[in-house]
């Protein structure tokens, strides 16, 4: 099968944080292949997402949900391994922390999980290096002197180039910052969040963090679960939901009723909306699609054409009300 050709005909990059990398806006996700995605399917998603411009790819070692196999990384793996520049046209990120056997070590960020972990997510992405290794959740047990001189080993080795993290707290970023900054490393030049318009809490402390030291967000779960992709025209469709999205669809249908109404006056898919209300916010280097198929990829993409003027982002806010100012001004005097 061949990639599909009718997607957008311009992609828009930007750097990640202060770093001199160059990142497509939107980022493929990659945690379906296998579970919901079959090997084909997710290789045809990702010629398709490389032909329409999207250089910047994230996994993690343990996406596939079988313990110890890094199923998803795999899968990337023998994508490479096709060759046509594919590797050398891709940013490729990973993620390090969680367990990948029953023995104490091989989880969390201790120097010697991150070095192994390392060099096992190398082995099944057929890869000689990873753009961006990142720390799936911080390890408050480790100490940062442990976690940096493990990061510039690899570094220097030249099996990574750039360190992330993911669902970090504004503490841990500056935490981070200052014991890289003592150590002349660069530390972190990227944060993943979960941030969409149902989950502003980053905009209290994170992003403003992530502004004052450099670090790009990349957005996770854009769409809330699926909550701001048209659910209730799906559902209307006859399409069931699992228990939790239904419960959280119960629990906010007056938002998500007067979102999909807004939507439909200004003429705009629901997704749509959600992914470029993201591209609009300053701090967010990209949000992650995590497309099932090549329908869906070819879908998030029509996201980059959609323009949100300032009436629209006014009823977005009245809708989904954020924080109008950041810690601790939107909480104390």
């Amino acid at each position: 099968m061949s990639p599909r050709s009718d997607s957008v005909t311009f992609m828009e990059y930007t750097h990640l944080g202060r770093s001199g990398l160059s990142v497509s806006r939107l980022c493929l996700g990659t945690m379906n292949f296998g579970p919901q995605s079959s090997e084909q399917e997710s290789h045809l998603i990702l010629d398709t997402a490389q032909q329409a411009g999207i250089n910047f790819v994230d996994t993690a070692n343990v996406y596939g949900w079988k313990k110890g196999e890094g199923v998803t990384e795999k899968i990337v793996g023998r994508w490479f391994a096709d060759g046509g520049g594919r590797r050398e046209k891709t940013i490729l990120a990973t993620k390090l922390y969680g367990s990948m056997s029953d023995w104490p070590n091989d989880t969390f960020l201790s120097a010697r999980n991150i070095v192994k972990a390392c060099e096992a997510s190398l082995t099944r992405l057929q890869t000689d290096y990873i753009d961006l290794y990142q720390m799936h959740h911080v390890d408050l047990r480790t100490p940062w002197e442990e976690i940096w001189q493990a990061y510039e080993t690899l570094v220097s080795q030249g099996k990574v180039i750039y360190a992330g993290s993911s669902n970090f707290a504004a503490w841990h970023i500056v935490r981070a910052q200052h014991e890289a900054r003592e150590r002349h490393f660069m530390g972190l030049v990227s944060e993943q969040s979960h941030y969409n318009l149902l989950e502003r809490t980053v905009e209290l402390e994170v992003l403003p963090a992530c502004q004052e030291y450099g670090v790009g967000v990349i957005a996770w779960s854009p769409l809330g679960g699926g909550l701001l992709g048209g659910i209730l025209g799906k559902s209307e469709g006859g399409r069931s939901h699992s228990d939790m999205i239904q419960k959280r669809l119960d629990q906010t249908r007056p938002q998500i009723e007067a979102y999909e109404t807004l939507c439909k006056q200004i003429g705009q898919n629901p997704a749509h909306v959600g992914l470029a209300w993201l591209l609009d916010q300053p701090a967010v280097t990209c949000p992650i699609i995590g497309p099932r198929s090549v329908d869906q990829l070819v879908d998030s993409l029509r996201s980059l054409e959609v323009n949100l003027d300032q009436d629209t982002q006014e009823r977005l806010d009245q809708i989904f009300p954020g924080h109008p100012r950041p810690a601790p001004e939107a909480y104390a005097w």
